[in-house]
């Protein structure tokens, strides 16, 4: 393993000084020694003051990745085992762990990785180089942790094929890790059950870190007539249909995503009660209004429109058009649960931005809470990328 040490210039490090886990490009003075992509490195301030070991890659603008505040640390095995055990106690602590987010990259100290649970197979996203090169270590310290609990797992699939990989000069890649094995893996959330297509799904398959928004919708919907936007594989769709709400309408634009979610239902008894569209959401919301459709619930729950910094202004645009368009679809007293899971659309801008959806829709909001992504995705406070979803419900009235 390489002894390079790279220092910080002055002024610079403000993240890593806060709590956080990168080092970017520019931040950097020099490196000092040899060292390949992908080993670890001392970090040092301008003044030589010891800041901790992690992974380097000139090939990335987050050029170090950090592991520990602990210059003198091995990073070795059972260090990577420490690391498991604190991901794993905490989430039996918080959250219901028959499918989770096992490792949640930096706000877990082991950054680029992802590892979800669902029932007893786990898929891993690896997004850093530095990483990448002990992921399957990491995946054998997960099964045996696991095995300790009584939990055997079957399969492993790697679904590391994002585009940000490309930003690391790491070739996008997919596949089991291990055995094959059936890849529609059922699991049960909040009561609901669902079939995950751990290969073919968005992202890992399913996105477990809406679990307690969900949850929290249930109980607006008995007896309801609720409109899912952006269902995807019907979730927010099927908690409405258990909690009894009298109809449900989920909409997507993807076919395979509205089959997938057809077959969910089925799976829930809830076929009849619970349908979905194939449609566009920006174009079916005028359409609904101008047949004069009402709904009690409209839940909005839309892929991030924000990817980059640059994107944040249209990105605000559009879910002020979307949340304006629901607001005028709600009967009053009705309810609106809606959402961004973008870290470039800040809790202030997204506020804002309902805000003003709702003074152009002439609605009243009255706050029934604000929310945050699932425990099992922790946010690490100066790790501004832990930090994305931000979810609102909120009763919607007319003006009175």
């Amino acid at each position: 393993m390489s002894e390079a040490i790279a220092t910080l210039k002055k002024g610079e490090g403000r993240t890593i000084k806060a709590g956080g886990m990168w080092i970017f490009d520019n931040e950097i003075q020099s490196v000092m020694g040899s060292f390949e992509d992908g080993d670890m490195v001392i970090v040092h301030d301008h003044d030589g003051y010891p800041m901790g070991k992690g992974f380097i890659n000139t090939a990335s603008k987050i050029r170090i990745r950090l592991m520990t505040r602990n210059c003198g640390q091995v990073v070795d095995e059972m260090f990577l085992e420490r690391r498991v055990r604190d991901a794993w106690e905490y989430r039996k602590r918080t959250v219901d762990t028959s499918s989770c987010r096992l490792i949640f990259g930096e706000a877990d100290f082991l950054p680029g990785l992802v590892v979800d649970k669902f029932s007893d197979v786990l898929v891993v996203e690896s997004l850093a180089l530095g990483i990448d090169r002990l992921k399957e270590t990491i995946i054998e310290l997960v099964k045996k942790v696991l095995l300790e609990d009584g939990i055997r797992i079957r399969g492993v699939y790697e679904r590391s094929d994002a585009k940000v990989r490309s930003n690391e000069g790491m070739e996008r890649i997919k596949g089991f890790i291990g055995e094959a094995f059936d890849t529609d893996v059922e699991i049960t959330e909040n009561g609901v059950k669902y079939m995950v297509d751990v290969k073919e799904g968005q992202k890992t398959g399913f996105f477990l870190d809406q679990k307690y928004n969900r949850l929290a919708v249930q109980k607006l919907c008995e007896g309801a007539r609720v409109l899912d936007c952006f269902t995807h594989t019907g979730s927010f769709a099927l908690n409405a249909g258990i909690a009894g709400a009298r109809e449900v309408i989920g909409v997507d634009a993807s076919l395979a995503a509205v089959e997938r979610a057809a077959a969910n239902a089925r799976l829930n008894g809830l076929g009849e009660k619970v349908s979905f569209l194939c449609e566009d959401v920006f174009e079916l919301l005028p359409g609904l209004e101008a047949k004069g459709e009402k709904f009690d619930v409209v839940i909005l729950d839309p892929p991030a429109f924000a990817k980059s910094r640059s994107s944040v202004k249209n990105a605000a645009k559009g879910y002020r058009e979307i949340n304006l368009r629901a607001m005028k679809l709600i009967r009053d007293g009705g309810y609106l649960a809606t959402c961004t899971c973008s870290h470039f659309m800040t809790y202030e801008l997204f506020t804002e931005t309902l805000r003003q959806a709702a003074r152009s829709a002439r609605r009243r909001l009255r706050q029934v809470e604000f929310r945050t992504q699932a425990p099992d995705h922790p946010i690490l406070w100066a790790a501004d990328e832990s930090y994305y979803l931000k979810f609102y419900i909120f009763q919607v009235c007319g003006e009175r």
